[in-house]
Protein backbone atom coordinates (compact mmCIF):
# COMPACT_ATOMS: atom_id res chain seq x y z
CA UNK A 1 0.00 0.00 0.00
CA UNK A 2 1.35 3.36 -1.23
CA UNK A 3 2.00 5.89 1.71
CA UNK A 4 1.95 8.94 -0.26
CA UNK A 5 -1.17 9.92 1.70
CA UNK A 6 -0.54 8.79 4.86
CA UNK A 7 -0.80 10.99 7.49
CA UNK A 8 2.58 11.77 8.76
CA UNK A 9 3.56 11.30 12.64
CA UNK A 10 4.40 15.34 13.39
CA UNK A 11 6.15 16.84 16.94
CA UNK A 12 3.84 18.27 19.57
CA UNK A 13 3.46 22.15 18.85
CA UNK A 14 1.70 23.16 21.62
CA UNK A 15 2.34 27.41 20.63
CA UNK A 16 0.35 27.42 18.39
CA UNK A 17 -23.35 17.14 3.56
CA UNK A 18 -26.97 15.84 3.64
CA UNK A 19 -30.28 13.05 2.37
CA UNK A 20 -32.17 15.73 1.28
CA UNK A 21 -34.57 14.25 -1.54
CA UNK A 22 -36.26 17.01 -3.15
CA UNK A 23 -34.43 19.10 -0.89
CA UNK A 24 -31.32 20.88 -0.14
CA UNK A 25 -28.03 19.72 -0.11
CA UNK A 26 -24.78 20.20 -0.68
CA UNK A 27 -21.35 19.22 0.58
CA UNK A 28 -18.00 17.37 -0.29
CA UNK A 29 -14.64 16.20 1.57
CA UNK A 30 -9.18 13.02 2.12
CA UNK A 31 -6.30 12.70 2.83
CA UNK A 32 -4.17 14.93 4.42
CA UNK A 33 -1.03 16.61 4.10
CA UNK A 34 0.42 18.69 6.80
CA UNK A 35 4.12 19.16 8.17
CA UNK A 36 6.03 20.53 10.96
CA UNK A 37 4.54 23.73 12.57
CA UNK A 38 6.42 26.97 13.63
CA UNK A 39 4.76 29.14 15.98
CA UNK A 40 1.14 29.94 16.69
CA UNK A 41 -0.29 32.89 14.12
CA UNK A 42 -1.85 35.51 15.19
CA UNK A 43 -5.13 35.11 14.21
CA UNK A 44 -6.42 38.89 14.42
CA UNK A 45 -3.97 39.83 11.82
CA UNK A 46 -4.27 40.06 8.47
CA UNK A 47 -3.71 36.38 6.55
CA UNK A 48 -1.04 36.77 4.07
CA UNK A 49 -3.05 35.10 1.26
CA UNK A 50 -5.66 36.24 -1.45
CA UNK A 51 -9.20 36.52 0.05
CA UNK A 52 -11.67 35.10 -1.39
CA UNK A 53 -8.65 32.84 -3.16
CA UNK A 54 -10.93 31.33 -6.23
CA UNK A 55 -14.77 32.92 -6.15
CA UNK A 56 -17.31 30.82 -7.06
CA UNK A 57 -15.69 27.85 -6.45
CA UNK A 58 -17.66 25.68 -2.67
CA UNK A 59 -16.31 22.18 -1.60
CA UNK A 60 -12.48 22.99 -1.63
CA UNK A 61 -9.52 20.71 -1.92
CA UNK A 62 -5.98 21.65 -2.39
CA UNK A 63 -3.67 18.44 -2.60
CA UNK A 64 0.29 19.88 -2.48
CA UNK A 65 2.09 17.17 -4.79
CA UNK A 66 6.00 16.09 -4.37
CA UNK A 67 6.27 18.11 -8.08
CA UNK A 68 6.07 20.80 -5.94
CA UNK A 69 2.66 22.01 -7.47
CA UNK A 70 -0.25 22.50 -5.14
CA UNK A 71 -3.61 21.22 -7.02
CA UNK A 72 -6.89 22.61 -6.49
CA UNK A 73 -10.49 21.30 -7.24
CA UNK A 74 -13.91 22.19 -6.24
CA UNK A 75 -17.70 22.41 -7.03
CA UNK A 76 -18.86 24.63 -9.79
CA UNK A 77 -21.67 26.44 -9.50
CA UNK A 78 -23.08 24.35 -12.48
CA UNK A 79 -22.80 21.36 -10.89
CA UNK A 80 -21.83 20.10 -14.19
CA UNK A 81 -17.80 19.15 -14.24
CA UNK A 82 -14.47 18.23 -12.64
CA UNK A 83 -12.39 21.16 -12.58
CA UNK A 84 -9.00 21.63 -11.87
CA UNK A 85 -6.20 24.11 -11.68
CA UNK A 86 -2.56 23.99 -10.50
CA UNK A 87 0.16 26.74 -9.17
CA UNK A 88 3.77 26.69 -7.39
CA UNK A 89 2.15 28.78 -4.57
CA UNK A 90 -1.16 29.10 -2.73
CA UNK A 91 -1.78 32.71 -4.02
CA UNK A 92 -1.18 31.42 -7.70
CA UNK A 93 -4.38 29.34 -7.60
CA UNK A 94 -6.15 32.15 -7.84
CA UNK A 95 -5.18 33.14 -11.13
CA UNK A 96 -4.25 29.80 -12.33
CA UNK A 97 -5.65 28.36 -15.88
CA UNK A 98 -8.45 26.26 -14.67
CA UNK A 99 -8.78 23.53 -17.09
CA UNK A 100 -12.47 20.92 -17.14
CA UNK A 101 -11.15 17.18 -16.85
CA UNK A 102 -14.62 15.48 -16.73
CA UNK A 103 -17.89 16.39 -17.72
CA UNK A 104 -21.39 15.00 -16.30
CA UNK A 105 -23.03 12.49 -18.82
CA UNK A 106 -26.01 13.78 -20.73
CA UNK A 107 -28.12 10.66 -19.08
CA UNK A 108 -27.65 8.07 -16.96
CA UNK A 109 -25.90 7.78 -13.57
CA UNK A 110 -23.03 10.70 -13.09
CA UNK A 111 -25.29 13.36 -14.71
CA UNK A 112 -26.02 15.92 -12.44
CA UNK A 113 -25.50 17.38 -8.82
CA UNK A 114 -21.58 17.02 -9.73
CA UNK A 115 -19.88 17.85 -6.16
CA UNK A 116 -17.25 18.01 -3.88
CA UNK A 117 -14.55 16.46 -6.01
CA UNK A 118 -11.27 15.86 -4.14
CA UNK A 119 -8.02 14.64 -5.98
CA UNK A 120 -5.14 11.96 -4.61
CA UNK A 121 -2.51 10.38 -5.46
CA UNK A 122 -2.42 6.91 -4.91
CA UNK A 123 0.17 3.66 -5.68
CA UNK A 124 1.24 5.92 -8.52
CA UNK A 125 -2.15 7.00 -9.88
CA UNK A 126 -4.58 10.05 -9.93
CA UNK A 127 -7.87 9.31 -7.84
CA UNK A 128 -10.53 11.77 -8.10
CA UNK A 129 -13.80 11.37 -5.50
CA UNK A 130 -16.49 12.98 -6.77
CA UNK A 131 -20.64 12.91 -5.85
CA UNK A 132 -23.60 12.70 -8.61
CA UNK A 133 -26.76 11.39 -9.54
CA UNK A 134 -28.35 10.28 -12.61
CA UNK A 135 -29.61 12.90 -15.17
CA UNK A 136 -33.14 11.80 -14.25
CA UNK A 137 -33.34 11.01 -10.74
CA UNK A 138 -30.90 14.44 -9.31
CA UNK A 139 -31.37 13.46 -5.73
CA UNK A 140 -29.97 10.34 -5.87
CA UNK A 141 -26.70 11.19 -4.85
CA UNK A 142 -23.74 8.85 -4.81
CA UNK A 143 -19.94 8.34 -4.65
CA UNK A 144 -17.95 7.60 -7.78
CA UNK A 145 -14.48 7.21 -8.65
CA UNK A 146 -12.14 8.53 -11.22
CA UNK A 147 -8.69 7.18 -12.37
CA UNK A 148 -5.42 8.75 -14.24
CA UNK A 149 -2.51 7.05 -14.68
CA UNK A 150 -0.69 9.74 -16.38
CA UNK A 151 1.76 11.29 -13.49
CA UNK A 152 0.63 14.93 -15.25
CA UNK A 153 -3.50 14.89 -13.97
CA UNK A 154 -4.18 17.32 -16.87
CA UNK A 155 -3.22 14.39 -19.10
CA UNK A 156 -3.76 11.06 -19.67
CA UNK A 157 -7.30 9.57 -19.26
CA UNK A 158 -9.49 10.14 -16.20
CA UNK A 159 -11.05 6.41 -16.37
CA UNK A 160 -14.53 5.77 -14.37
CA UNK A 161 -13.73 3.58 -11.88
CA UNK A 162 -17.28 3.37 -10.96
CA UNK A 163 -19.65 3.80 -7.65
CA UNK A 164 -18.00 3.15 -4.12
CA UNK A 165 -21.12 0.51 -3.00
CA UNK A 166 -21.37 1.34 0.91
CA UNK A 167 -23.61 -1.04 3.01
CA UNK A 168 -26.73 0.91 1.51
CA UNK A 169 -27.99 2.43 -1.87
CA UNK A 170 -29.16 5.74 -0.05
CA UNK A 171 -27.70 9.58 -0.46
CA UNK A 172 -24.71 9.52 -0.05
CA UNK A 173 -21.45 12.49 -0.65
CA UNK A 174 -18.51 13.64 0.18
CA UNK A 175 -15.85 11.16 0.31
CA UNK A 176 -12.19 11.60 1.82
CA UNK A 177 -9.74 9.09 2.19
CA UNK A 178 -6.53 8.73 3.93
CA UNK A 179 -3.92 6.29 5.08
CA UNK A 180 -2.87 5.60 8.54
CA UNK A 181 -0.36 3.00 9.65
CA UNK A 182 -0.08 1.81 6.53
CA UNK A 183 -4.53 1.02 6.26
CA UNK A 184 -6.20 3.00 4.00
CA UNK A 185 -9.72 4.22 4.32
CA UNK A 186 -12.55 6.23 3.30
CA UNK A 187 -14.59 8.70 4.85
CA UNK A 188 -17.76 9.97 4.13
CA UNK A 189 -21.17 11.16 4.75
CA UNK A 190 -24.39 9.11 4.33
CA UNK A 191 -27.82 8.82 5.06
CA UNK A 192 -28.83 5.41 7.48
CA UNK A 193 -31.75 4.40 6.61
CA UNK A 194 -34.77 4.01 9.66
CA UNK A 195 -32.31 7.34 11.13
CA UNK A 196 -33.77 10.26 11.95
CA UNK A 197 -31.05 12.53 10.19
CA UNK A 198 -29.91 13.57 7.06
CA UNK A 199 -26.31 12.26 6.74
CA UNK A 200 -24.01 10.69 9.28
CA UNK A 201 -20.27 10.02 9.27
CA UNK A 202 -18.94 6.90 8.17
CA UNK A 203 -15.44 5.37 8.11
CA UNK A 204 -14.36 1.25 6.21
CA UNK A 205 -11.24 0.25 5.58
CA UNK A 206 -10.77 -0.07 1.84
CA UNK A 207 -9.24 -3.05 -0.72
CA UNK A 208 -8.76 -0.84 -3.19
CA UNK A 209 -9.03 2.81 -4.10
CA UNK A 210 -12.59 2.59 -5.21
CA UNK A 211 -13.72 -0.98 -2.70
CA UNK A 212 -14.84 -0.70 0.65
CA UNK A 213 -13.38 -3.30 2.36
CA UNK A 214 -15.80 -3.20 5.53
CA UNK A 215 -17.44 -3.84 7.48
CA UNK A 216 -18.70 0.48 8.06
CA UNK A 217 -19.00 2.32 11.20
CA UNK A 218 -20.87 5.27 12.13
CA UNK A 219 -18.31 7.96 13.50
CA UNK A 220 -20.99 10.77 14.18
CA UNK A 221 -24.43 11.48 13.98
CA UNK A 222 -25.99 15.16 14.47
CA UNK A 223 -27.22 15.31 17.47
CA UNK A 224 -25.94 18.84 19.31
CA UNK A 225 -28.39 22.60 18.41
CA UNK A 226 -25.47 23.76 15.75
CA UNK A 227 -25.63 20.58 13.92
CA UNK A 228 -29.46 20.31 13.18
CA UNK A 229 -30.02 24.01 12.23
CA UNK A 230 -32.12 23.91 8.60
CA UNK A 231 -31.09 19.89 7.88
CA UNK A 232 -29.83 18.11 10.67
CA UNK A 233 -25.87 17.41 8.82
CA UNK A 234 -22.89 15.93 9.17
CA UNK A 235 -20.89 16.17 6.22
CA UNK A 236 -17.49 16.77 4.51
CA UNK A 237 -15.04 14.90 6.62
CA UNK A 238 -11.29 15.92 6.48
CA UNK A 239 -8.39 14.06 8.73
CA UNK A 240 -5.30 15.42 9.94
CA UNK A 241 -2.95 14.30 12.07
CA UNK A 242 -0.78 16.07 14.93
CA UNK A 243 0.55 15.51 18.83
CA UNK A 244 -0.24 11.75 18.69
CA UNK A 245 -4.07 12.54 17.81
CA UNK A 246 -6.07 12.23 14.77
CA UNK A 247 -8.53 14.96 14.09
CA UNK A 248 -11.36 14.78 12.01
CA UNK A 249 -13.00 17.96 11.01
CA UNK A 250 -16.58 18.27 9.34
CA UNK A 251 -19.69 20.10 8.48
CA UNK A 252 -22.79 20.64 9.94
CA UNK A 253 -26.68 22.06 8.89
CA UNK A 254 -27.99 23.55 6.12
CA UNK A 255 -25.38 25.33 3.67
CA UNK A 256 -26.46 28.60 4.39
CA UNK A 257 -25.19 30.88 6.93
CA UNK A 258 -25.54 28.14 9.80
CA UNK A 259 -23.22 26.10 8.31
CA UNK A 260 -19.81 25.80 10.52
CA UNK A 261 -17.20 23.09 11.42
CA UNK A 262 -17.40 20.08 14.18
CA UNK A 263 -14.23 18.13 15.33
CA UNK A 264 -13.64 14.51 16.22
CA UNK A 265 -10.67 13.49 18.60
CA UNK A 266 -9.18 9.78 18.16
CA UNK A 267 -5.88 8.73 19.94
CA UNK A 268 -3.38 8.05 17.36
CA UNK A 269 -2.72 4.62 18.70
CA UNK A 270 -6.25 3.91 19.52
CA UNK A 271 -8.70 1.67 16.35
CA UNK A 272 -9.96 3.95 14.49
CA UNK A 273 -12.45 1.41 13.41
CA UNK A 274 -14.15 1.48 17.32
CA UNK A 275 -16.72 4.62 17.12
CA UNK A 276 -15.94 4.68 20.98
CA UNK A 277 -12.47 5.66 20.19
CA UNK A 278 -13.75 9.35 18.77
CA UNK A 279 -14.61 12.26 20.86
CA UNK A 280 -17.02 15.22 19.70
CA UNK A 281 -16.42 18.54 20.26
CA UNK A 282 -19.45 19.94 22.16
CA UNK A 283 -19.20 22.93 20.30
CA UNK A 284 -18.25 24.17 16.76
CA UNK A 285 -14.62 24.51 16.07
CA UNK A 286 -14.96 27.55 13.24
CA UNK A 287 -18.19 29.20 12.68
CA UNK A 288 -19.20 32.06 10.73
CA UNK A 289 -18.07 36.06 11.62
CA UNK A 290 -20.08 39.42 11.87
CA UNK A 291 -16.71 41.39 12.07
CA UNK A 292 -15.14 39.92 9.52
CA UNK A 293 -18.49 39.49 7.12
CA UNK A 294 -18.13 35.66 6.63
CA UNK A 295 -20.53 33.19 6.75
CA UNK A 296 -21.26 29.70 6.63
CA UNK A 297 -17.47 28.04 6.56
CA UNK A 298 -17.26 24.58 5.89
CA UNK A 299 -16.20 21.65 4.09
CA UNK A 300 -12.61 22.34 4.68
CA UNK A 301 -9.51 20.58 4.30
CA UNK A 302 -6.33 21.38 5.16
CA UNK A 303 -2.57 21.86 3.06
CA UNK A 304 0.43 23.22 4.14
CA UNK A 305 2.29 26.84 3.02
CA UNK A 306 5.30 27.10 0.45
CA UNK A 307 7.64 27.24 3.47
CA UNK A 308 7.00 23.42 4.21
CA UNK A 309 5.62 24.59 7.92
CA UNK A 310 2.69 26.45 8.14
CA UNK A 311 -0.31 25.11 8.38
CA UNK A 312 -3.29 25.91 6.17
CA UNK A 313 -7.08 25.73 6.73
CA UNK A 314 -8.94 25.51 3.18
CA UNK A 315 -12.49 26.15 3.05
CA UNK A 316 -15.50 28.43 1.73
CA UNK A 317 -17.42 30.77 2.79
CA UNK A 318 -20.42 33.74 1.88
CA UNK A 319 -19.39 37.38 2.04
CA UNK A 320 -23.24 37.60 3.40
CA UNK A 321 -26.04 35.54 5.29
CA UNK A 322 -29.52 37.06 3.69
CA UNK A 323 -29.95 34.30 0.73
CA UNK A 324 -32.72 34.76 -1.48
CA UNK A 325 -34.35 31.04 -2.61
CA UNK A 326 -32.37 27.76 -2.01
CA UNK A 327 -29.04 28.17 -0.83
CA UNK A 328 -27.95 25.85 -3.45
CA UNK A 329 -28.84 27.94 -6.37
CA UNK A 330 -26.76 30.98 -4.69
CA UNK A 331 -23.31 30.56 -6.55
CA UNK A 332 -21.19 32.86 -3.98
CA UNK A 333 -19.61 29.99 -1.95
CA UNK A 334 -16.13 31.00 -2.30
CA UNK A 335 -12.68 29.17 -1.99
CA UNK A 336 -10.56 30.29 0.95
CA UNK A 337 -7.43 29.93 2.92
CA UNK A 338 -6.34 31.05 5.88
CA UNK A 339 -2.64 30.27 8.48
CA UNK A 340 -4.03 27.96 11.62
CA UNK A 341 -2.36 26.97 14.99
CA UNK A 342 -2.55 25.21 17.94
CA UNK A 343 -4.33 25.30 21.44
CA UNK A 344 -2.12 24.90 24.47
CA UNK A 345 -3.57 20.97 24.77
CA UNK A 346 -2.31 20.06 21.04
CA UNK A 347 -5.91 20.65 19.59
CA UNK A 348 -6.18 23.02 16.19
CA UNK A 349 -6.80 26.54 16.88
CA UNK A 350 -8.72 28.11 13.47
CA UNK A 351 -9.63 31.41 14.55
CA UNK A 352 -12.38 32.95 12.87
CA UNK A 353 -12.45 32.90 9.04
CA UNK A 354 -10.37 36.03 8.01
CA UNK A 355 -11.49 39.15 6.26
CA UNK A 356 -11.31 39.85 2.46
CA UNK A 357 -8.36 40.80 0.96
CA UNK A 358 -9.06 41.61 -2.50
CA UNK A 359 -11.30 44.58 -3.07
CA UNK A 360 -14.36 44.55 -5.61
CA UNK A 361 -17.01 42.75 -6.63
CA UNK A 362 -15.26 39.45 -6.50
CA UNK A 363 -14.90 40.35 -2.56
CA UNK A 364 -18.12 41.17 -2.64
CA UNK A 365 -19.21 37.96 -4.00
CA UNK A 366 -22.43 38.85 -6.09
CA UNK A 367 -22.56 37.55 -9.35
Amino acid sequence: MSREDDLPELPHTPTRRVMLKGALAAGALAAVTSAEASAAPDHRKAAPYLNPLVPHRADPHIHRHTDGHYYFTATAPEYDRIILRRSRTLNGLSTATESVIWRAHPTGDMGAHIWAPELHRIDGKWYLYFAAAPAEDVWRIRIWVLENSHPNPFKGTWIEKGQVKTAWETFSLDATTFTHRGTRYLCWAQHEPGMDNNTALWLSEMANPWTLKGPQVRLSTPEYDWECIGYKVNEGPYALRRNGRIFLTYSASATDHHYCVGLLTADADGDLMDPAAWAKSPTPVFTGNDTTGQYGPGHNCFTVAEDGRTDVLVYHARPYKEIVGDPLNDPNRHTRIQRFGWHPDGTPDFGIPVADTMAGDAAKGRV
